[in-house]
């Protein structure tokens, strides 16, 4: 949502710290804040002027009227003011329908003045600018303001003036407080946009001979904004409304919602309620909380929440787990229903999000049954059905009993089921997977004819389109009535090589010539070629890094689909819209600030530009064109007959809600002739009545659909236009949210244009207006497919729609990852792995996720068991890992690794390269003994020789023992590093057998030679033996395994390559230049002279 209140506190501390007005302003930063726990003595003690001045007390929790309500304290002292709070802090108050406890108060010095100082301003967002209001009485008694203000607006991308306020706001002031108030209400006016409010208040402003003061204030800023504004807004707390709780429960999804790219929502309406929601949708979670109030449940719905926009297995899981968990703390006795509800996604892989559901149904699967919980789950979408059946199986496999229906389901039956005024029908057993809809039905190879372009109802004709008609010099540029043709072609903003997809199989399966999509532009890459599928054969698609090369590469591109995100789509469409070949720009990002979508607005109305968005998934029109990932993935787009056009037009704010429009449609009409989002924010690019006037103007479409909603007035639109007789074609409408009325207090939805600011702005004053001025409105959603039905059976019957023959679509393969997905294929994969899956939410090291081995403090030994070994190896073998990579961590410059390393480093070669030249070094000779020496050591041992047969047998096999001998250490220079492994071996290890046979073995190559001791890696390479064989971890022969395949050479390159890298630093830092062998360390041996 993008338009929140903030509290009085907050309001007044943005206008101290920012505003620029000459006026004087008092009481700056004179305001102190009191609850429960306050400190009175250091409350006084961090604001003196508590002591010394008169003061005033009110709460501060989003209440209007608090004056005429009484509750504000005047004129009083500081002990005054601690009376005053005692019979109201923590008392329940109502105010109006809200009940609520007063918690909050703000204290500020009072201000005596007379009525005649007292003023009004105000200051608030439309979409063709900035209203200014001022009256000149302000206070308790202002009255009806709307009516009494003078009034100024400030059109999108102007300025306000002294001037202008002098003019036409102040006529009713005295002369000599003009120039005052012109100067802060223009300060007032800059503040408000260079911190993006979006409604300002003060009543009263009071003017005196000293300056100007702030009395009350209420204010919203617009909290999409946050990126912009950080820096100035700090870290700001949006108050819940008045009647209403902040509970940690809505903060941590809230917190949750601000980390993820998908949209999670959480309000408590009434915890102690027997319905809660768990819906997927912006629009449809408004829709199900509206039937809950129709059958007569809103004194028990607990609850309204969304989630949408993919969110992964793992948030998904993380929102359930938090409404499972706050609908099981307690018992009803009724016990309770959770409706899993939602439209038919456009993109979101159903099963991968109840997958998430279904990991929280099964943790909570005991308190669910102990609080008698029934489920009812309602989905459609992409993988829906695997979804519905694992859905079905977690409630037979826990003994919950979960109700599982898909699309063949009205969306909101599941309402009436759930509340008992609905039976419960016996489900058929739904298809497996999805791809029924994707595969030839006929015995056929062949490709069927081109399926029909025209309507239903409607003759084809050679040419589909309207052109924009041009304008007059200096009006803005008339729109076209047809925005998409069997011919448009498109530029897609953002790499979405999967909407790009899906937008290429619709036309494939549309019949089309050519590929709707001619280019991508990403800035984040170089221009180069990006391979999609056309039906059967691969094709490249153009990916520039500039708009600018992309259109004038393509000049039939007239349409944009913009993927940019919040921070960039701003930019990116003011520099499209500056190609005069755009007509239509549709943009999907949701987020984006409101300021910045309304100078999108205005430069699109200059240049006749038709903007779909933001925040919408975009729009369709069967048979030519869709927009990135609306009408789902194909299965959807052929189960709805999206591949060629009905006789139905529709214009929703919904997404989600209008693919269950196709859906709606599919079943009861022809069909869709096209489809429109325009978005949920409180601003779309176009408007209801932009979309319905060129249906109205289409010869194909012979009836209209328009699915409004709470908040906003474009509605009402509709209503004159059908009045006046410039729409004539039958127009079903319904608008969502009519449950807002039935709460005690306000609630913002899934959109940000979905909060009503006045009575006229609700969904119920809007649905019995269209009703009254001659729309078809039925009397709630759950009729919605019966009202549709029945006007295009009326239509039908009088002859103005002709249904036609359907004729197939082409068959379009199912892309790889999508099959395997479904389960419908199996295909030996090119690589195995054991020991790591980095797949899920969390990073897994041989089936132990990334925090338990941090929890447990494993360390880097614990770490190198799970990776190499697969084993959770026992703490001391942990501590012997790391000891061994620590004393064989280096060994100075001279040894052959390190000396390699260095002298590729002094030859300018970088990290990479150098610790290669070194690690290159190791085997048999230098560090590369641990493994030979495992194995020589082991198979005497195991075959029973004595250490002096061994060491006879090598001798006369003329073999070396490897890890015995040193060049520097000896008997009687003992290597320390050898010392302290083995001391630690013999104190902690269960078993040092292997060991001790190695030190026999020593004890006879020393008598002959003292520096033919056990060396590091020699000791290292028995031990491992021992560690192996006796921790309890591992067979004879998985230990025996493990040696043979090198795991322990493994602990010297890891170890070595520490050190290497240590080298290689020490070079680059000691700035040592090429290094060049001294001649005098050179023995040249050449043969002598040989003449022919």
């Amino acid at each position: 949502m993008s338009a929140k209140a903030i509290s009085e506190q907050t309001g007044k501390e943005f206008l101290y710290k920012y505003i620029c007005t000459s006026a004087a302003v008092q009481n700056r930063f004179h305001y102190a804040n009191a609850t429960a726990e306050t400190d009175w003595v250091r409350l006084a003690q961090d604001h003196p002027w508590l002591l010394t001045e008169r003061l005033v007390v009110k709460p501060d929790q989003l209440i209007k009227r608090r004056g005429k309500l009484g509750l504000v304290g005047i004129n009083l002292d500081l002990q005054g003011v601690q009376e005053w709070l005692k019979t109201r802090m923590m008392k329940e108050t109502t105010v109006g329908k809200a009940k609520g406890v007063l918690k909050n108060f703000l204290i500020e010095p009072f201000v005596p003045h007379p009525q005649e100082e007292e003023f009004y301003v105000c200051i608030y967002a439309t979409r063709e600018g900035d209203q200014v209001l001022f009256h000149h009485e302000g206070g308790v008694e202002v009255g009806d303001v709307d009516a009494k203000a003078e009034r100024l607006m400030v059109a999108v991308n102007e300025k306000l003036s002294e001037d202008q306020v002098t003019e036409q706001l102040l006529t009713h002031v005295p002369e000599d407080k003009k120039q005052v108030l012109a100067s802060f209400i223009v300060g007032l006016f800059n503040l408000y946009e260079d911190l993006y409010f979006t409604y300002l208040e003060i009543n009263p402003i009071v003017v005196t001979k000293d300056g100007v003061y702030v009395l009350d204030m209420a204010a919203k800023i617009d909290a999409t904004a946050d990126y912009i504004c950080k820096a100035k807004w700090g870290d700001v707390e949006f108050p819940p409304p008045f009647g209403r709780e902040a509970y940690p429960e809505e903060a941590y999804i809230a917190d949750l919602d601000a980390k993820s790219g998908a949209s999670l929502k959480l309000t408590l309406l009434n915890p102690q309620g027997r319905i809660w929601t768990m819906v997927a949708g912006g629009g449809a979670s408004v829709v199900y909380s509206d039937t809950i109030c129709d059958l007569g449940g809103v004194d028990e719905l607990a609850n309204y929440g969304e989630y949408s926009g993919a969110p992964s297995e793992q948030q998904t899981y993380d929102y359930a787990k938090t409404i499972l968990s706050l609908m099981t703390r307690e018992k009803h006795p009724q016990g309770k229903v959770l409706i899993i509800g939602g439209s038919i996604a456009n993109f979101t892989n159903v099963a991968a999000t109840f997958k998430g559901i279904v990991r929280a149904i099964k943790d909570y699967q005991g308190p669910l049954k102990e609080h008698e919980v029934t489920i009812f789950v309602r989905r459609g979408g992409p993988n829906y059905q695997e979804g519905l059946r694992v859905m079905g199986e977690v409630g037979k496999t826990t003994g919950i009993p979960i109700h599982v229906f898909g699309t063949e389901t009205h969306m909101t039956a599941i309402v009436g089921m759930a509340l008992g005024h609905k039976p419960i029908p016996n489900q058929p057993p739904m298809d497996a997977h999805t791809a029924n809809f994707l595969l030839n039905a006929s015995n056929s190879a062949a490709t069927p004819a081109t399926t029909r372009t025209a309507s239903f109802s409607e003759a084809r004709t050679s040419n589909d389109v309207t052109p924009a008609k041009k304008s007059k010099a200096g009006l803005p540029a008339a729109r076209a009535t047809t925005l998409f043709r069997k011919q448009t072609k498109a530029i897609v903003w953002g790499m979405q090589t999967r909407a790009v997809q899906g937008m290429l199989d619709f036309d494939y399966v549309c019949s089309r010539d050519e590929p709707s999509v001619a280019a991508m532009v990403y800035p984040f890459t170089g221009d180069h070629k990006q391979k999609f599928y056309w039906g059967h054969k691969e094709i490249l698609t153009p990916v520039y890094k500039s708009m600018d090369d992309a259109m004038k590469k393509h000049p039939e591109v007239d349409v944009l689909i913009s993927f940019a995100s919040l921070r960039s789509a701003f930019d990116s469409t003011m520099e499209a819209m500056q190609h005069p070949q755009i007509h239509t720009i549709a943009i999907i990002a949701e987020g984006i600030p409101e300021a910045q979508t309304r100078k999108i607005i205005k430069m699109a109305d200059e240049k006749g530009v038709t903007i779909i968005g933001p925040a919408t998934v975009g729009g369709i029109k069967p048979g030519c064109f869709k927009i990135g990932n609306t009408g789902g993935m194909l299965d959807n787009i052929l189960a709805s007959k999206l591949y060629r056009p009905g006789s139905v037009a529709y214009v929703s704010r919904s997404g989600g809600m209008s693919n269950e429009l196709n859906n709606i449609v599919s079943r009861t009409t022809d069909g869709v002739y096209e489809g429109v989002a325009i978005g949920g924010d409180r601003y779309p690019g176009s408007t209801f009545m932009d979309h319905v006037l060129r249906y109205q103007d289409t010869p194909g479409v012979k009836m209209i659909i328009m699915l409004g909603e709470i908040g906003g007035s474009e509605e009402y639109k509709i209503c004159q236009g059908i009045r006046e007789g410039r729409i004539t074609k039958p127009v079903v409408c319904w608008c969502i949210g009519t449950c807002a009325t039935m709460f005690t207090s306000e609630v913002q939805f899934g959109h940000a244009g979905a909060c009503a600011n006045q009575a006229s702005e609700t969904a119920v004053a809007k649905n019995q207006a269209l009703r009254d001025a001659g729309a078809y409105v039925p009397k709630s959603f759950d009729e919605l497919d019966d009202v549709v039905k029945s006007v295009y059976d009326e239509l039908v019957a009088n002859g103005t729609i002709i249904p036609a023959q359907e004729v197939p679509p082409p068959t379009v393969p199912m892309d790889y990852s999508w099959a395997r997905e479904l389960g419908l294929i199996r295909k030996p994969a090119s690589f195995m792995t054991s020991i790591c899956d980095e797949r899920g939410q969390e990073l897994i090291y041989a089936g132990m996720p990334i925090t338990e081995i941090f929890k447990e403090e494993m360390g880097l030994g614990g770490v190198l068991g799970l990776l190499w070994f697969q084993r959770r190896l026992p703490r001391y073998a942990c501590k012997f890992i790391e000891m061994c990579l620590m004393v064989t961590a280096d060994h100075g410059p001279a040894v052959s690794g390190a000396h390699n390393t260095i002298v590729c480093a002094r030859a300018g070669k970088d990290l990479i390269s150098s610790l290669t030249s070194g690690l290159l070094t190791i085997g048999d000779r230098f560090g590369g003994a641990l493994d030979a020496a495992a194995k020589q050591f082991s198979k005497a041992f195991d075959s029973g020789m004595l250490p002096m047969e061994f060491v006879n047998k090598m001798k006369k096999d003329g073999k070396l023992i490897m890890g015995i001998g040193h060049r520097v250490k000896s008997i009687n220079n003992p290597d320390m590093r050898v010392q302290i492994l083995k001391d630690y071996v013999k104190q902690n290890f269960p078993s040092s057998v292997m060991l001790d046979y190695a030190l026999d073995v020593e004890k006879i190559t020393t008598s002959k030679k003292p520096n033919l001791i056990l060396n590091v890696d020699g000791f290292i390479g028995v031990a491992f033996v021992d560690l192996l064989r006796t921790c309890g971890g591992f067979t004879r022969d998985e230990a025996d395994e493990f040696v043979e395949i090198g795991a322990l050479n493994g602990i010297f390159v890891l170890g070595r390559s520490m050190g290497f890298i240590g080298h290689y630093l020490d070079q680059k830092r000691l700035k040592q230049g090429l290094y060049r062998h001294p001649w005098d360390d050179i023995s040249y041996v050449l043969p002598e002279h040989m003449s022919m």
